[in-house]
């Protein structure tokens, strides 16, 4: 495919294959400029990450998981039909009508919350097809294609998701967290209902001024921060 259009100080890099997320820590860990994003396209599946250069500590920089899912969200929702909804699990999958399509992760080093970070990588993952015919058998799981998406090219995807993230990166560096925590609120899936992260259960009952999820158990409330979410390209999950 042709290289994709960027905003200024992005860059694309096509992975020929290989997984981008994993790319993107690597060339990270040797240095790379902020602003790549590493890609692979295939017919069935989106696959993508970028890398950031944080100026906050970890703490503060883990917003760029949100911050890149509300991308998302507002780039499916310029392209797709306007009946099409798109939410977002606090841990990172993406839902587009209420079912699974992909996911978000995120990786940095070093990994201290306390610290400013030396890189941080966000990963997006996409189905673009379903992996089965008989899609009734896992309704929960779902494909761009399937929730009728299937004029929404996955480049235009991809220089749409770079766009908008960009947007919601200078609104949180202008404005601070606020308006991330706004406008991921009213995008979130399973506000008020049981959920389970990180071996913790209990009822969400909404994030923090940092975004970190408000767990409520018989024990009392819990604040699970995103640092908590950081991963490695070996130990990312399947969407």
């Amino acid at each position: 495919m042709s290289h994709l259009s960027l905003p200024p100080l992005f860059h694309g890099q096509p992975t020929d294959g290989a997984d981008p997320f994993a790319a993107a820590c690597r060339q990270a860990r040797a240095g790379c400029d902020a602003g790549l994003m590493t890609y692979d396209l295939r017919p069935d599946i989106l696959r993508a990450a970028v890398v950031f250069a944080p100026d906050v500590p970890l703490r503060e920089a883990a917003i760029m998981l949100p911050l890149c899912g509300i991308g998302f969200q507002n780039a499916l929702g310029a392209l797709a039909p306007p009946e099409v909804s798109v939410h977002l699990d606090w841990a990172g999958p993406l839902r587009i009508n209420g079912a699974v399509a992909g996911r978000l992760c995120m990786a940095a080093a070093p990994r201290d919350p306390a610290q400013t970070p030396d890189w941080l990588v966000v990963s997006l993952t996409l189905a673009l097809w379903p992996a089965a015919e008989e899609t009734g058998l896992t309704p929960d799981v779902t494909a761009l294609f399937s929730e009728g998406c299937a004029d929404v090219q996955a480049p235009d995807l991809l220089e749409a998701w770079v766009r908008h993230t960009l947007v919601w990166i200078n609104r949180w560096s202008d404005e601070g967290p606020r308006p991330i925590h706004s406008e991921w609120s009213g995008l979130a899936h399973g506000l008020k209902e049981t959920t389970e992260v990180a071996g913790r259960k209990g009822t969400f009952t909404g994030i923090d001024e940092n975004l970190g999820m408000i767990l409520q158990s018989d024990s009392g409330t819990t604040i699970i921060p995103l640092t908590d979410l950081l991963t490695t390209d070996l130990q990312r999950e399947a969407p």
